[in-house]
């Protein structure tokens, strides 16, 4: 559609919109974020409900807006798993029916035995943990040894912690690609995460200097077929080391969700063609997994004013779509990722109003319609596009 010269796709990190229907597999029955923080009773989202938000199918909470000015939908995640790395290759066109490994157990013997003797530092933990908690646990020991912190989730994760005034960002950076080099073959986690923290036991807090260190998309997803086309694909937030630089032309890293806002509106006044993809997670690091319902639906709030005060700025030739990438209901026993529906909110000067895309089989609609927007010729793309009835 050579009408339309920029799409700005932003990720609501684990803003989930409901169970989906095999959610007790997962151990997620129940599991609704949004309706979590509607019955707090403090949530106000005003754009995102004039964009079809509680019209969606599913949602029986909330006011429906009696004219959307967009389309809107939800989504079911095609893809086996429930964490950010599938959940955002799958939105980018690419279905991983095969889920990625998890350990429970911690990691086994070969795995902490080669990884202390190629970083030379001795692995605590090595336990599913609360990002938290773990350094309550184990942040003195950490401190007093040559060691690191060793930790993961119910998510394909393999994360190192480290105190800033034991090791620099450098160091720790380099023990985790010495670690992303070692998990391979059956032991290939989705992602490798750096945990920088400072302060004093028991107030450790972690940094804001996290990274990523993703294994690439088993497949072209539709960045890289943007790309291969001459188009601008610009990640913001963490998206660059979602996708391992694989298809990203530009990668802007950020602090916070304001940052990734602010980083966003200030794309939006420049000039390019192509994608802007933006992760804001927020939600899911600092409220989903502390089980923070309060600050969530706060930070939910926040997005909506910010969202507000953009959508009149966009140009005739913008589309802008909201999504996530996967649930964290912060009301649950679990701190972990909940296995939902995501929404879909699509705004444009060009877009249709007020149409029901009802729910869609796989994220991955997201990246075949952007293909089609850009026409590009991308068969390898899962999904199902959606242009045809939202143009």
């Amino acid at each position: 559609m050579k009408n339309i010269k920029r799409v700005f796709l932003i990720v609501l990190d684990s803003v989930g919109v409901g169970e989906a229907p095999d959610a007790a597999a997962y151990g997620d029955k129940g599991a609704n974020t949004l309706r979590a923080c509607y019955r707090t009773g403090r949530l106000r989202v005003p754009t995102m409900r004039d964009m079809g938000l509680f019209n969606l199918e599913g949602i029986d909470f909330g006011s429906p807006s009696p004219g959307p000015v967009g389309a809107y939908a939800r989504m079911r995640e095609a893809s086996s798993g429930k964490d950010t790395t599938i959940g955002h290759w799958e939105i980018a066109g690419v279905v991983s029916p095969e889920p990625l490994p998890t350990y429970p157990d911690g990691f086994p013997e070969d795995v902490t035995t080669r990884f202390e003797a190629e970083t030379g530092y001795r692995a605590l933990c090595n336990k599913p943990y609360s990002g938290t908690e773990v350094l309550k646990a184990f942040g003195e020991a950490h401190l007093q040894s040559k060691s690191v912190i060793v930790y993961t989730s119910a998510d394909s994760v393999f994360q190192i912690a480290a105190h800033m005034e034991a090791m620099t960002i450098e160091e720790l950076y380099r023990v985790c690609e010495i670690a992303r080099k070692i998990l391979t073959g059956k032991h290939r986690v989705g992602r490798v995460i750096a945990r920088p923290f400072d302060g004093k036991f028991p107030d450790f807090k972690r940094t804001s200097q996290r990274k990523d260190f993703s294994i690439s998309p088993p497949s072209d997803t539709v960045l890289n077929a943007l790309m291969k086309h001459g188009f601008s694909t610009i990640g913001v937030g963490k998206i660059g080391d979602i996708f391992s630089g694989s298809g990203i032309s530009k990668s802007i890293h950020t602090k916070s969700n304001r940052d990734g806002m602010e980083q966003t509106a200030a794309l939006m006044k420049e000039n390019f063609t192509g994608l802007c993809f933006t992760n804001l997670v927020d939600f899911d690091m600092i409220y989903g997994h502390r089980n923070d319902v309060a600050g969530y639906t706060n930070a939910l709030n926040e997005f909506d004013v910010w969202l507000g005060g953009v959508l009149p700025e966009l140009r005739d030739t913008d589309i802008l779509a909201i999504t996530a990438d996967h649930g964290c209901d912060p009301t649950t026993q679990s701190s972990d990722h909940s296995r939902e529906y995501a929404p879909l909110l699509i705004y444009g000067k060009r877009i249709r109003k007020n149409i029901n895309l009802g729910t869609r089989d796989s994220f991955a609609d997201v990246g075949k319609t952007i293909a089609d927007i850009f026409r590009l010729e991308a068969p390898q793309l899962d999904g199902v596009s959606m242009l045809g009835e939202i143009m």
